[in-house]
């Protein structure tokens, strides 16, 4: 593995996701919930915002590699997930969404290995429904980790709603993915 600036601040989004969920369980004498939900929340975003560094110094300084390449998604859907049961478990994500989130990620990325695996992987490269889909949760993720209004806006229902929007973007997205391998999987 190449310790270059992209893979060390992927790695730094892995070792977040211990200090993220401790957050939610730490003791109210030691924080209170407002600073729980805020640290939760900043740690997140720190996440979301080095994922997109990375990938972009990664590329201005040809630094990409194939190790990289596999660890990047890896540190983002673990992130994501990690995030998703907090929520469930704190009541303000329903089950039925993260599982929808969770196991679309978990297929998706099996089938992505498998179309790889046969020199088809270019047939399940991001496609824009994905992007809309990640973009959706992003921001929803953070709305519903902070739990308050913010500058009048009802971040609650905000969020709820865009990770409503996410759900059903993951369906579609899925079904893109699916129809795009669909050959290889009926060749097989």
């Amino acid at each position: 593995m190449d310790w270059n600036v992209p893979n060390i601040l992927t790695w730094m989004r892995i070792v977040m996701i211990p200090l993220f969920v401790g957050v939610f369980y730490l003791p109210d004498e030691q924080m209170s919930p407002y600073w729980r939900d805020f640290s939760a929340m900043l740690i997140f975003v720190l996440a979301a915002v080095t994922d997109w560094f990375d990938g972009y110094l990664a590329r201005k300084w040809d630094q990409t590699s194939a190790f990289g390449a596999f660890l990047d998604p890896v540190a983002d859907k673990l992130m994501v997930a990690a995030a998703l049961i907090v929520l469930v478990e704190f009541d303000r994500v329903g089950a039925v969404i993260a599982l929808i989130i969770i196991g679309r990620e978990i297929a998706i990325s099996a089938l992505r290995e498998w179309m790889a695996s046969i020199g088809q992987g270019k047939g399940v490269a991001v496609a824009m429904i994905g992007k809309l889909k990640t973009a959706a949760q992003m921001v929803a993720i953070p709305f519903l980790l902070f739990y308050r209004p913010v500058l009048g806006i009802d971040t609650v229902w905000l969020g709820s709603m865009l990770m409503v929007v996410a759900a059903i973007l993951t369906l579609v997205s899925m079904a893109y993915y699916l129809k795009a391998a669909w050959p290889q999987i009926r060749a097989q």
